[in-house]
């Protein structure tokens, strides 16, 4: 387990940031800074059919809006992507993998079989269809569609420790490590991301708490340390449900057209952070001494988060 080491905040660059983003980013940056570890920014824009190198610009200029700013150069995953090719060849040789030929409808199909059956299991895990296929099958199966790449999780459940909800336990399946379009798949290129980076704190929002059972295994197979996690809580709406663009003024640019500055979306987040009073108006500066550590009990999780 790493106890110190850079943090960082990984949007997808898809479009504007909301508050619940920057209540996120805010969580990571003051973590570092409160260590006097390095904060980086890794854009998740593999999938270059919604991520734009313009709306990354524009995260960036909303995280400084607010105080914060990368120590290093920001990194966009879709400009090394060979990174990715030799911790997926390892997997392979070492028999961590298999092919998966299966489309999204027998996907849907063999789950609903496998719960549906006696003794099969109580949620929806990928019951693995192609895990023991043979050569001859595989190769049948080629000729209609190219395979995605799963991971053999080789376990039923992952046990570890997050600094926010305590002791943890996740059933895995055998998860996708590469797309059958041959890009590499979320839960592959997060952890080699978070190693060649030596990210040994990862402070994120916690509808990603269950993903972090399937990293660890990635990241033990391929021999790296595993980080320490804190997951906080999403911002939600009145009806408790995570902000979306249907949402109105959740955005820097909603929120100034009205009237409401930078500086007071800061004093929100803190606020509902514990870590200043209504009123107040700290700089992002002024919030490092009083962070200490990553707690969420009693934050605020409902936008606008203090009365308005």
């Amino acid at each position: 387990m790493i106890d110190f080491g850079s943090g960082r905040f990984a949007p997808s660059p898809t479009g504007d940031l909301h508050v619940g983003n920057l209540r996120t980013a805010l969580a990571s940056w003051l973590d570092c800074r409160s260590r006097g570890a390095p904060w980086l920014v890794r854009f998740e824009d593999l999938d270059q059919a919604v991520a734009t190198v313009e709306a990354g610009e524009r995260q960036l200029q909303q995280l400084a809006a607010l105080g914060m700013e990368p120590d290093v150069q920001p990194l966009w995953q879709s400009r090394q992507p060979d990174r990715y090719t030799s911790p997926i060849d390892s997997l392979v040789a070492s028999g961590r993998t298999y092919p998966c030929y299966c489309s999204r409808r027998e996907i849907r199909e063999a789950i609903a079989a496998a719960v549906n059956a006696p003794n099969g299991p109580e949620s929806g895990l990928y019951p693995g269809t192609c895990a023991a296929l043979g050569s001859s099958e595989r190769a049948r199966r080629a000729q209609f569609r190219p395979p995605a790449l799963r991971f053999r999780s080789d376990q039923p459940a992952v046990d570890f420790h997050d600094d926010n909800f305590g002791a943890q336990s996740f059933m895995v399946d055998d998860f996708v490590i590469r797309r059958n379009d041959g890009v590499p798949a979320y839960n592959l290129v997060v952890v080699v991301d978070d190693n060649a980076a030596a990210v040994g704190s990862v402070v994120r929002a916690d509808d990603l708490l269950s993903s972090t059972a399937r990293q660890i295994l990635v990241g033990e197979a391929l021999g790296y340390p595993v980080p320490r996690y804190a997951h906080v809580p999403l911002v939600v709406n009145a009806d408790g449900v995570r902000l979306s663009k249907r949402d109105r003024s959740i955005t820097l640019d909603d929120l100034a057209a009205d009237g409401v500055s930078a500086g007071e979306v800061l004093e929100r987040l803190a606020v509902s952070m514990g870590v200043a009073a209504v009123g107040e108006r700290p700089s992002a500066a002024d919030l490092v001494d009083r962070w200490g550590s990553v707690h969420v009990t009693g934050w605020r999780n409902t936008w606008p988060l203090v009365a308005t």
